[in-house]
């Protein structure tokens, strides 16, 4: 796990502000949010989470059998709040062996979703062009009674991976699965959660820190 903020574009080490400067920085990419250390998996990583989060905290619920949650990450700092998470779960592979997914919800712009998905900008790019999605998710918002479909598109990103990306409720959502044959699990219609919806008291199972988090 990283000890100090980073980049959410590159994983590069980021300039805190300053006399000079109230952004902070990246020698690459210029005034960024910060990267968060992420967060073990558990209540307490949880509750730091839903605490800042000024976006959709994302898991699929129910699981995928056999899956655990297995760590979070968000971008932001004290006075923007989080402007992007990133919960990772992790379980048996459809084809056998483990797999993980990492569900990312943020604002246009971050960069956390490109980054882990391996593309070069900070939002998805020249993709949404009336073509037919490739699989659809079902989502729940902050009022219960706001659960609708999301399309998705499958995103050509890093070859040891699959990524599909859509927007919901005014933000990107980008699934990143790794092995690249763990996106047949996209093909099983999923269910997703947002964790911020008050009264919510899912009974999550934690498991073991995923490293992926930390790409």
């Amino acid at each position: 796990m990283r000890a100090e903020p980073t980049c959410p574009r590159c994983a590069g080490p980021v300039q805190a502000p300053g006399l000079w400067s109230s952004d902070w920085t990246c020698g690459v990419h210029g005034a960024v949010l910060p990267r968060q250390p992420s967060k073990r998996p558990g209540p307490d990583g949880l509750a730091a989470v839903l605490r800042d989060a000024r976006v959709p905290v994302w898991t699929p619920w129910p699981l995928p059998l056999g899956w655990l949650v297995t760590g979070f990450a968000t971008v932001g700092d004290d006075r923007s709040g989080a402007r992007a998470t990133a919960v990772a779960v992790s379980g048996p592979g459809l084809l056998g062996g483990p797999a993980d997914m990492l569900l990312i919800a943020e604002q246009p712009g971050i960069g956390l979703g490109a980054h882990y998905a391996g593309l070069d900008g900070a939002d998805p790019g020249e993709m949404f062009d009336g073509s037919p999605p490739h699989v659809k998710l079902d989502v729940s918002g902050p009022a219960a009674t706001c659960g609708h479909s999301v399309p998705m598109w499958a995103v050509d990103g890093r070859s040891d991976r699959a990524v599909y990306v859509g927007e919901a409720m005014g933000d990107w959502l980008w699934t990143v699965l790794w092995p690249a044959d763990a996106g047949l699990l996209m093909l099983e219609r999923q269910n997703l959660l947002d964790l911020r919806e008050p009264g919510m008291e899912l009974d999550l199972p934690y498991g073991a820190y995923s490293p992926r988090l930390d790409d």
